[in-house]
């Protein structure tokens, strides 16, 4: 029997970009999260917890980005001109957040400066990302393997509402994390945090996916046809519950729980969005295997990957276990 290999590269490619949105996502989210402390010192040990693994954090987005244009070329060819503009915003984003990251440690007079530019490029960074995928979401117009569609077609109020929701999304991972790696004062400003960005989480879940069913026949078709509703049902189920969770530890103040509680809500929600769109890498048109490259391309590709990808596992793994613990700020930090 032959192994479908465009099948299991998706599962790659989705693997990479979970862990991507998981890692760079609270990353991301501590800039987002800026705003609400304007102290000095809590910000120096909001970006401590983040400074050992922040640049490792955004390795899977590069090997996703070149699984994609490697294995899938056609989607890669498709996705990238109808999303120019957001993507190269997204990179811009990327970048100035990062030379902010640097930059502000060395800094004095100009200190308040790079702390605004750091926001900034998280902002941009991560609501172009929700961009990106309400695009996706909401279809690309493709004719004869080609984008057939307009340079802002991928600009919609869907789409705007996606980005918004990011934010939410990383500001809630980003709160969630800090709960765990920080005590004293700035923990408390979290949990207070915690309660009120979640709730407007599952409210934009919500609204997101009731817009997609209703804006898309076959979305609602691939929930909600024949006995599909019975084995999707404990989705919004679990996610409702896993908010509920969040706000019960937090008024308990169990530091351990809201955290891993974000992170199942994001999961499920990455399972909804695979469920949405399954088996098109390109909506409405394109499935995984009409996008894929030939069989002996996907074959050796998958040798480096069988290489290369526990490699970056085992580091991602190992830098969290050497810089696990409380940041607090008498530490002498990473800069």
């Amino acid at each position: 029997m032959n192994l479908d290999l465009a099948t299991v590269w998706a599962a790659i490619i989705g693997l990479g970009l979970f862990l991507y949105v998981v890692l760079d996502g609270f990353d991301l989210g501590i800039g987002l999260l800026f705003p609400f402390l304007e102290k000095s010192a809590d910000r120096e040990v909001m970006l401590n917890t983040v400074a050992p693994v922040w640049d490792g954090n955004e390795t899977f987005l590069v090997f996703g980005g070149a699984a994609l244009y490697a294995v899938f070329p056609v989607a890669y060819a498709t996705l990238l001109p109808a999303n120019y503009l957001p993507v190269v915003l997204m990179l811009a984003g990327l970048i100035f957040r990062g030379a902010a990251f640097e930059l502000r440690a060395k800094a004095t007079r100009t200190r308040h400066m790079w702390d605004l530019a750091f926001i900034a490029g998280s902002v941009q960074a991560a609501f172009c990302q929700g961009v990106i995928l309400g695009s996706l979401l909401q279809g690309i117009k493709i004719v004869d393997g080609r984008f057939a569609g307009g340079s802002f077609d991928w600009l919609s109020p869907f789409s705007v509402f996606c980005g918004l929701g990011l934010l939410v999304t990383y500001a809630t991972l980003g709160c969630g994390w800090l709960i765990i790696k920080t005590d004293g004062k700035l923990q408390e400003n979290m949990y207070a945090l915690m309660r009120p960005i979640s709730a407007v989480l599952l409210s934009t879940i919500f609204i997101a996916s009731a817009w997609t069913v209703l804006g898309n026949p076959a979305v609602a078709e691939r929930w909600f046809g024949g006995h599909r509703l019975v084995y999707f049902a404990p989705v919004p189920v679990l996610v409702v519950a896993s908010i509920w969770g969040i706000w019960r530890a937090v008024n308990r103040r169990n530091e351990r729980l809201p955290f891993p509680l974000a992170l199942f809500v994001l999961f499920m929600g990455y399972t909804g969005l695979i469920i949405s769109i399954w088996p098109y890498i390109i909506p409405p048109s394109l499935t995984i295997w009409e996008a894929a490259a030939n069989h002996s391309s996907q074959l050796f590709m998958l040798v480096g990957a069988a290489i290369i990808l526990p490699i970056i596992l085992c580091y991602s793994f190992m830098q969290y276990r050497v810089f696990r613990g409380k940041v607090r700020e008498s530490d002498a930090g990473y800069h």
